[in-house]
């Protein structure tokens, strides 16, 4: 499907921004719906179904937050925030509350039309988790064979619980995972806290992953939010 056949639901309270952004995103091919206040967003939100929302966090009437809360009572559809807020605890607030993406004003379209682009490639994806390979410099990552190789044929071993971190990240590619996403799903409900854990296995995936550890291309960290995948895609 192409974006000249995506609908997309900019939140956004901020005239300016909005005059801004509907040009750019239909430049793109996107078919752009708008709301000033987070009522009338999620009114819209049930009325056209768009394929992808921008949400404002600093709304006039209701908190982005709780906008992404409700909408994500009815609706899976991908959806980035688009916010001044920087606050690491806003941040990871937005994601845990259901947005799959973060960005900060002010902001560059060609990073925002970037983005937007991977939450919709994740929003199609097969709900085991993605895709069944993916790249990872010279690695080749088979979800469904639980193995990793190189062209050459050289394998790569990981323990269960780097394996299961390297999934979750796989199955959100492209996208933020929060600390506490990852601890979670990784060790359970009661480790969530426990983020001395997360940075050992990580330091453990860069070394066996990336070529040069110390500058990551692919396992990024979004500084007191979580981790990023980034795939050769």
């Amino acid at each position: 499907m192409t974006n000249a056949s995506r609908a997309v639901l900019v939140i956004e309270d901020d005239n300016e921004i909005r005059s801004v952004l509907r040009p750019a995103l239909e430049l793109e091919g996107f078919r752009v719906i708008e709301a000033a206040t987070g009522a009338r967003g999620l009114i819209e939100w049930q009325t056209h179904r768009p394929d992808l929302a921008i949400v404002d966090l600093g709304l006039p009437d209701v908190d982005g937050v709780e906008v992404i809360r409700r909408a994500r009572s009815w609706s899976r559809i991908p959806l980035v925030v688009l916010s001044a807020r920087t606050q690491e605890e806003q941040i990871v607030a937005a994601l845990e509350a259901g947005a799959d993406d973060y960005i900060t004003k002010p902001f560059g379209m060609r990073e925002l039309v970037a983005r937007l682009r991977v939450a919709l490639r994740h929003g199609v994806r097969t709900p085991d988790g993605g895709s069944a390979v993916l790249r990872l410099g010279r690695w080749r990552i088979d979800l469904e064979k639980r193995e990793i190789r190189a062209e050459d044929g050289e394998s790569l071993h990981l323990t269960p619980i780097e394996f299961r971190i390297l999934e979750i990240l796989c199955s959100h590619a492209g996208l933020v995972v929060t600390h506490r996403q990852l601890l979670q799903q990784a060790w359970g409900p009661g480790h969530v806290e426990q983020t001395h854990y997360l940075r050992g296995y990580m330091k453990q995936l860069r070394n066996k992953l990336e070529d040069d550890p110390a500058r990551p291309r692919h396992l990024l960290t979004e500084t007191g939010v979580g981790y990023r995948l980034v795939t050769e895609e």
